[in-house]
Formats: structure tokens, sequence, C-alpha cells
């Protein structure tokens, strides 16, 4: 019979049996675990996050990261992937999704006076997955851009722009930087845009994350000679001016030598 997960009545010692059985909770301090997902895409040219508007409290009417409690029966990778399809109705894994960092700072959480929440972060990419659907627990789901939160853009104030729930605004800011730092030595600019692409396409993507313009010539010169990053498929896109080659992400994953965001 099995106890939790894996672990199996056979291989718990007797000692482990009788201390399971006068395992008592409530003499420990209450936690919560929650898991938060940062999803980014390129919207327009522009680097946007999935934001929801929570539609109870705590912080009702404030902006955040699609995210809620962990469930018993599922992992928190689970919980992840669900909380995202409940409250912006995108049920399609994302591109890419990993774990960004643990965030359990006393008083992140105004329960924190009732119960303990940390939450374990999720870094996400994808192309542009469409508008998404407001669910469970939200007002109202959208992408904003980046730059339009104020947090993050030193000319605009308060009230031109949603502030981020908790301490959501950092959890932003770690992983707008691991993104950015991603983009440096591997291949994953390809999970932001579609299956087939021009170099063009995978340019804007670093613009964007890197907030910064690069030259064309240059960058076309690097993606071509990574080996392994990416692959021509012998099929051009007709745009404004020449016809562009479509490309496929290559085998690799790491980029050697890597790409260095520029320096102001």
């Amino acid at each position: 019979m099995a106890i939790h997960g894996n672990i199996q009545a056979k291989d718990l010692s007797e000692e482990d049996i009788n201390f399971v059985k006068n395992y008592e909770p409530r003499d420990y301090p209450p936690n919560a675990v929650t898991a938060d997902v940062i999803l980014l895409t390129i919207r327009s040219g522009r680097l946007a996050v999935l934001l929801v508007e929570r539609a109870s409290p705590p912080q009702s009417g404030s902006w955040a990261l699609p995210g809620g409690h962990l469930n018993p029966e599922e992992s928190i990778h689970e919980t992840a992937l669900r909380e995202l399809a409940e409250k912006t109705g995108f049920a399609a894994e994302p591109a890419h999704l990993e774990q960004l960092q643990t965030y359990s700072t006393p008083g992140r959480d105004a329960r924190d006076t009732k119960m303990r929440v940390t939450s374990v972060a999720y870094l996400a990419f994808m192309p542009d997955p469409g508008t998404p659907k407001a669910g469970s627990d939200a007002h109202s789901a959208r992408f904003w851009a980046v730059d339009d939160l104020p947090e993050f853009n030193s000319q605009l104030t308060w009230e031109d722009g949603p502030v981020l729930a908790f301490d959501h605004a950092a959890m932003l800011r770690d992983g707008l930087e691991r993104a950015a730092s991603k983009l440096e030595y591997t291949t994953l600019a390809t999970a932001f845009v579609d299956e087939q692409f021009t170099i063009s396409d995978l340019r804007r993507v670093y613009e964007a994350v890197w907030r910064s313009n690069i030259d064309a010539p240059n960058f076309s010169r690097k993606v071509k000679s990574a080996s392994g990053f990416i692959e021509p498929t012998g099929v051009k896109r007709a745009t404004g001016r020449a016809p562009a080659g479509l490309f496929v992400k290559g085998e690799a994953d790491i980029i050697s030598p890597p790409f260095f965001r520029p320096v102001d």
C-alpha cells in the first residue's frame, strides 16, 4: 500500500511507521505553498508579461502574476500549469518553462499573520498566444508591455499603469534578468517565435528582451555562424522589401561563442 507518492509501506521501518502515526502537524507553524508564473512574450515588438486583476482579497483589484496554491495531489510544476490555465485560459504548456526562484521572505503576503506563504516562481516563454480569458479568481487578464509598468519605467507615475501585488515586481525583475541572461548563452530566443521564423523575427526578440537596438547585419552573421542555432528551411516569406529566408531551431541548446548584451 502506498503511503505517499512513491513511498511504499514496505519501505518504512517500524520506527518510521510509529513516527508518522504519532506525528502532529499542529506542533509546527502553518505554511502554504503557491506557484506564480512569469509568462513573457513579444507583442508588437515589445516584451510583454501576462498579468491578472485579482478578484478577491488579499489585494483585490490589484494586478498580479497568475498563480495559486499547491493542491495535495499535484507537484508544484503541475500547480503552475493548472493556475495558468485556470486564471488565463492558456491550457497549452509554454514553449519554455523553468523554475526561477523561491520567495519566502516573512511578510510577503498579508496572510503571513495566519500562515507563512511561500511562492515558487516559474519563468515561461512562448510566441504571442493571443488574448487571454480571465478565469477563476480574476476580474480580467491581459498582457502588459513591461515598459508600461511604472515599476519598470522611471518616466511613468503610479497613475500610468498597474502596481504589482505582493512581491511580484521583484519576481518579474528577477525573471527579466534571467531571460536576458538566457539569451546570451542559449538558443531560447527561439521559444518566443513561431516554428518557422526569419532572422529579423529573432533579432526583434533580442531587442525586446534586452531593450536595446541591435545592428542587423552583425546579428545575422553571429546567428548564422553559431553552430546548431538555426537551420534554413529553403522557403522564403514575402516581406515589404525582398523575400526573407525562413529558419527553424537547430539542434543546439547552447550558443558558442555566446552573445553578449550591448553595454550602455
